[in-house]
């Protein structure tokens, strides 16, 4: 294994033991993100990846959105989210206090332009941490189904908090769903702009609709 192998082999499990922080009571699952988003950029210096393989194409963009078969996928998320917080509202309001709660610490709901703003750094981070590294890297070394079932559960165990184990239970489970519809997006346009526009639509959604409720 060379020497690059290695160092993305030690920071996945990094990223996997940061995420696994909040069961002891770390609440430093955050640090996950950090770690993908260094190695990704590290990772792209050392393989000398050109623009259109780093999984980070600007360039690309326009052309990926251009493909309609994509945009199914994008909005997806965003469907689920409607779906998952109308379900919660009729049946499950300790899910909505838990969003807000977890939420209301890293956006500003005050105004909407810092909001929007807020909220598309951390889906640009969480994808280029994700999906642009740890997902790249494990499709590496097995099939895109295991690389998707592997990286979106560590992705939902990063956002665990405790609380009532249905509303937990409830929450893990779309976290799940969306990560495993971003990794798909991913996988299709190996763009980790594309997936981030997925999430942050997504989140934006999510958040405005529980602000009304």
């Amino acid at each position: 294994m060379s020497r690059n192998k290695k160092i993305c082999v030690i920071a996945m499990l990094a990223m996997g033991i940061f995420s696994l922080s909040s069961f002891i009571g770390l609440g430093i699952a955050g640090i996950s993100v950090v770690v993908g988003i260094a190695l990704f950029f590290i990772n792209r210096v050392l393989e000398k990846n050109a623009a259109s393989d780093n999984g980070l194409n600007i360039i690309a963009i326009s052309k990926n959105l251009k493909d309609k078969s994509i945009w199914l996928w994008i909005v997806l998320p965003l469907i689920m989210n409607g779906i998952s917080i109308t379900l919660a509202a009729m049946f499950l309001p300790e899910f909505i206090e838990r969003v807000y709660g977890r939420t209301e610490f890293t956006v500003s709901l005050g105004t909407l332009l810092l909001l929007t703003l807020q909220i598309a750094i951390l889906a640009l981070g969480e994808e280029i941490a994700w999906r642009g590294f740890f997902q790249k890297q494990l499709s590496k070394w097995l099939p895109i189904t295991p690389t998707l079932i592997l990286t979106s559960i560590l992705f939902t165990l990063g956002h665990f908090t405790f609380g009532n184990i249905l509303v937990v239970s409830y929450d893990g489970f779309f976290i799940f769903i969306n990560s495993i519809l971003y990794g798909i997006v991913f996988h299709k346009t190996n763009n980790a702009w594309i997936s981030a526009i997925s999430h942050f639509i997504a989140n934006l959604f999510a958040i405005i609709f529980i602000s009304f409720l």
